[in-house]
């Protein structure tokens, strides 16, 4: 099947979406787009890995599935395009990333910025109904987005996981620890910011474990 994604992931994923369990997601996603509102456009549902080609990945952020409300997704996970309000998470990852390397806050929510400097914004769920959190969970993506994690964890080297929350932690426990660096907090919702993402510091931590493998630090 010839899949609209950048060549260096379609050169590692191409058994994959050969795959029966694929072939059956990209027809259930093809008919929603058909008959219903789903984010984010088509073309976007891959914009984090043609920002972020498979050889230039140095982060990894791991999200659930894209916003669902309108003119949000632009599928990268906690990202917005510009004009759109921070939702709660992204206000709380910008506050983080202030006090941690003590500098004002992003004006931007659009994170491709990040994305072309090497940070995978990756949700586990690539699609989402309008105003339906969730709606396409367990239709393949997530087989998917395993596949994506496993190809990094054992192909590449000293790639930093950010994992916020139970649902990326679970996700990420094939990554192997002894290659790369892990991450992890609670999520940065306004329901458990406070229990451990704030001051948890993984820009700053993200960037000294970069700088140690000779890796340009990433413009947060």
């Amino acid at each position: 099947m010839n899949v609209n994604i950048e060549e260096s992931w379609k050169e590692h994923l191409q058994d994959e979406f050969e795959k029966d369990y694929f072939k059956n997601l990209v027809e259930f996603v093809k008919q929603e787009y058909r008959t219903t509102q789903i984010f984010p456009p088509g073309k976007l549902i891959f914009n984090a890995f043609n920002l972020c080609p498979f050889n230039e990945v140095k982060v990894v952020i791991l999200g659930q599935d894209p916003y669902h409300d309108d003119g949000q997704a632009n599928g990268l996970c906690f990202s917005v395009n510009d004009g759109i309000p921070f939702p709660p998470s992204l206000q709380n990852i910008f506050k983080e990333i202030s006090d941690d390397l003590n500098r004002p806050a992003p004006a931007s929510g659009d994170l491709s910025r990040w994305a072309r400097q090497g940070v995978l914004l990756l949700n586990s769920i690539l699609t989402v109904r309008a105003h339906q959190a969730s709606s396409h969970k367990d239709h393949g993506w997530e087989i998917f987005t395993d596949r994506v994690i496993k190809e990094l964890s054992e192909n590449r080297e000293n790639i930093v996981f950010m994992l916020w929350g139970s649902y990326a932690k679970n996700k990420g426990a094939q990554i192997d620890k002894s290659k790369h660096l892990v991450l992890t907090s609670v999520h940065p919702s306004p329901l458990s910011v406070y229990r451990g993402f704030f001051g948890c510091k993984h820009f700053s931590r993200a960037n000294e474990y970069l700088k140690a493998h000779n890796k340009k630090e990433i413009e947060w």
